[in-house]
């Protein structure tokens, strides 16, 4: 095959015909997470292709383009997420992906759930070639896989060689169990080169990519489990891209995202092509290297309904073999258990309170008690459940065992440790830091409530694991209460949970490590949860859970304590702006409503109100990933809301009142309202690309002349000002 494109030059688009004779197929997926099966909706339409989907789609291409020019990856999480994973400790897994046949594998966070030997285990009984060129055993320096591997497509002079290069998320520390890469005395022996703000990681990758490339790689694609969400900074699919050379593919995972084709510039401010899969198998990647341009392309197969047949009668005498456990009722459920909203079906346990939550952090607190197992010890007064740990839906009506293992999978042990007030204090700020966005730490609570005041920037300082080092300003969580008294910072209670948080320090939450344990692990967390709807419940789970959105434990919201709104002539509306959750103050009891607003602040403010969508990759160099607004801009420039300035955004420099009015109205995307700036004595000042956004907020009452008449277009916004024409634009698009 010869490649008329040479790589540097690649354009990287979504497909727009089939692949033929001669070109390169990868078929890539990610974060599976035991969804082994195809699953139809309502209407019939695939939502989940299936393994089996998987090895058809593999085989059609093979006949389509040659079964020498296909190769099969995953970008890792496929061996957790459901009782398949459970109960083989993830061998069903491995044995379906090798019937399958996949070439290439990364590991990612989940892997490592079932300890590291089991891990290491499982890799060597992959067929696929296992890579990662960060995952490190520190006592022998080395790398415990290949950094990459190279695949040769075609012989002789037309042979084209296409090297994949292996990432795995350093997050694996906190998102996985801490101790797994620790010896007995608590010192790490395995690391993810995390080190130095994400500098050691991008160093590891461009040294493969490098050593790739001297090998005769022609193309050059990252095969990573790293994802785009925020918090996962500086460790991101698209921190790496910015931040090294060569790469001209990257197939991510660990975000769950849905991402066909998105375009990140690299270092040298070169086009790099970013895809994902989503998760659970919804769609299959597939990436073309076309044989006459070199042209590389992605499309997401959806609702492909064909099934291997060797492979689906594979999966089914796997499940055969335990199908009847998981079918055994462990109760009963009167109401809907939910890690949803209900009103949106989006995922709420990882961001607020829900039924579910509830459940599982009663059944801790209770089954465990104060010093043993069982009621007679009385319950503990605390109880934690991080939101991560609570995975699926229970809907009303009889509760089986597979059910209770959907919702906790990991096959956490629980346990109970005594924790002072200051300690449990530490680990709700740990854990509300990014709220609202979701959190796998955020913890469901019993025993216990507390409020969540998202108007307060976070002060939590981690290392550079994300593990809790201290707070060291304003916090956020606010009025705790214990048993309806406020917590004494001085007291100690017991705290029940698991040894992910407990004794590991999952999702870095780190301060319980040292402290004395009341009950020793001893009952799986499924086993806790249904102990507790037969021993507590009598097997039914009623009334008391019945609220989708809990009991009240846990209240997020923005409360208003700034002592320089009162009597300003915009509190109401500043009220109105913190109490959506759209605004923070700019110290504990500041909100500086006459302070300039900033470009990057504004557009913060926005995607806020849009919910944050995540999944966005475009922004500019001048857009640094650890700002509070880099995702925002993203968003932003994504959907052509804003532009850049000067080749870069410009998010520190403050906006000016008809910069303001331009995104608003390229976020609106309004009908031209009828309006005029001939009244206003300055309105012929209003820029020529400003006019219609100028004419449109002046026609719809979002902008008003100041004390003087004017428009003041280029005078900067303030504070007050932006939280008053936001107020009048979500009233006139909620009427």
């Amino acid at each position: 095959m010869t490649f008329g494109m040479q790589p540097g030059g690649i354009t990287a688009i979504a497909a727009d015909s089939e692949p033929g004779p001669g070109d390169i197929v990868i078929i890539y997926t990610n974060d599976v997470h035991c969804g082994v099966d195809q699953v139809e909706g309502n209407d019939g339409t695939v939502t989940n292709i299936g393994y089996a989907g998987v090895a058809a789609y593999k085989a059609e291409m093979e006949k389509q383009v040659g079964e020498n020019d296909v190769t099969l990856v995953d970008a890792g999480d496929a061996l957790q997420g459901d009782a398949i994973g459970t109960l083989s400790k993830g061998q069903y897994l491995v044995d379906i992906m090798n019937q399958v046949g996949y070439d290439i594998f990364v590991p990612g966070n989940h892997e490592f759930d079932y300890g590291m030997d089991r891990m290491q285990k499982l890799m060597k009984s992959l067929d696929a070639k296992v890579i990662s060129s960060n995952f490190t055993n520190l006592k022998t320096k080395k790398l415990v896989y290949e950094p990459y591997t190279i695949v040769t497509y075609g012989e002789g002079a037309d042979a084209t060689k296409v090297a994949f290069v292996g990432i795995t998320t350093p997050e694996s520390f906190t998102k996985s169990t801490p101790a797994y890469f620790q010896d007995d005395s608590g010192e790490f022996i395995y690391g993810f080169k995390e080190g130095d703000n994400g500098k050691e990681l991008y160093d590891a990758v461009q040294n493969a990519v490098n050593a790739a490339k001297k090998e005769g790689a022609a193309y050059i694609i990252a095969l990573g489990h790293l994802g785009i969400d925020a918090q996962s900074s500086p460790w991101r699919s698209t921190d790496v891209i910015k931040n090294t050379t060569g790469i001209d593919a990257f197939i991510d995972a660990h975000s769950h995202s849905t991402v066909e084709s998105d375009i990140v510039e690299n270092k040298d401010g070169e086009d790099v092509i970013l895809t994902q899969t989503g998760t659970k198998l919804a769609s299959i990647g597939r990436m073309v290297i076309e044989a006459d341009d070199g042209r590389i392309t992605t499309d997401l197969i959806t609702g492909y309904a064909n099934q291997d047949a060797a492979t689906a009668g594979f999966i089914a005498n796997i499940e055969k073999d335990f199908a009847d456990d998981l079918a055994a009722k462990v109760g009963k459920t009167e109401v809907a258990l939910t890690v949803n909203d209900p009103a949106t079906n989006k995922r709420m346990v990882r961001a607020g309170e829900t039924n579910l939550g509830d459940l599982c952090a009663d059944a801790y607190r209770y089954v465990l008690g104060n010093g043993k197992t069982g009621a007679e010890s009385g319950p503990a007064d605390i109880a934690f459940v991080n939101g991560g740990n609570v995975r699926a839906n229970i809907d009303a009506g009889d509760i089986t065992f597979g059910e209770v293992i959907a919702v906790h999978p990991f096959n956490n042990v629980g346990c109970v440790v005594k924790a002072t007030g200051q300690e449990i204090l530490d680990a709700l700020e740990m854990a509300a830091r990014v709220a609202p966005v979701e959190n796998g730490g955020f913890l469901q609570v019993s025993g216990l409530t507390y409020t969540i005041d998202t108007s307060v920037a976070s002060t939590v300082v981690v290392d550079d694991k994300k593990n809790f080092v201290e707070v060291t300003g304003a916090r956020r969580v606010k009025d705790v209460k214990v048993g309806g008294e406020a917590i004494d910072v001085s007291k100690t209670y017991t705290l029940a949970s698991y040894n992910y948080m407990m004794l590991d320090g999952g999702d870095g939450i780190n301060m319980f490590r040292d402290n004395e344990v009341v009950v020793q692990p001893v009952l799986l967390d499924n086993q806790v949860l249904i102990s507790y709807i037969q021993d507590y419940l009598d097997g039914i789970v009623g009334d008391q859970y019945s609220d989708p959105y809990g009991q009240g434990r846990i209240q997020v919201q923005a409360v208003r304590t700034f002592s320089d709104t009162v009597n300003h002539w915009a509190s109401e509306a500043i009220d109105f702006v913190i109490e959506r959750g759209l605004f923070s103050g700019t110290a504990a009891a500041k909100f500086s409503p006459d302070e300039p607003m900033t470009r990057g602040m504004l557009v913060a403010v926005l995607y806020r109100y849009e919910g944050m969508p995540q999944g966005a990759t475009q922004t500019f160099a001048d857009v640094q990933p650890e700002k509070y607004y880099a995702a925002a801009v993203s968003w932003a420039a994504q959907n052509k809301i804003v532009e850049g300035m000067n080749n870069g955004f410009l998010p520190e420099n403050n906006i000016s009142r008809e910069q303001l009015v331009a995104i608003l109205y390229r976020y609106a995307a309004p009908e031209q309202t009828a309006g005029s700036l001939d009244k206003f004595p300055d309105g012929a000042k209003v820029s020529s690309w400003a006019t219609d956004a100028m004419t449109w907020a002046v026609g719809s009452g979002l902008l008003l002349g100041d004390t003087n008449g004017n428009l003041n277009p280029a005078g900067n916004a303030t504070r007050a000002e932006v939280a008053t024409i936001l107020e009048h634009f979500i009233k006139n698009a909620e009427k």
